[in-house]
């Protein structure tokens, strides 16, 4: 019972920073945030979500410069 409830704690603690950082990155890559609803389509949403965190940030977007240079 303890087991579970820490569980159940910890994955609402780190709920908003995983939103946050998936928001970041996807705009990093230029696209807005709300993109990150396409994870709920089964199989091809996450599939898309790897494929557009694995991309290079674009040059300077509506969101501020790029961060990595």
């Amino acid at each position: 019972i303890v087991l579970g409830s820490f569980a159940a704690i910890w994955s609402l603690v780190t709920l908003v920073p995983s939103l946050t950082l998936c928001v970041r990155r996807l705009h990093d890559i230029g696209k807005s945030g709300w993109w990150y609803l396409v994870i709920f389509i089964p199989l091809v949403g996450a599939i898309m979500m790897i494929v557009w965190f694995c991309q290079d940030s674009t040059a300077d977007n509506q969101w501020g410069p790029n961060p990595k240079y």
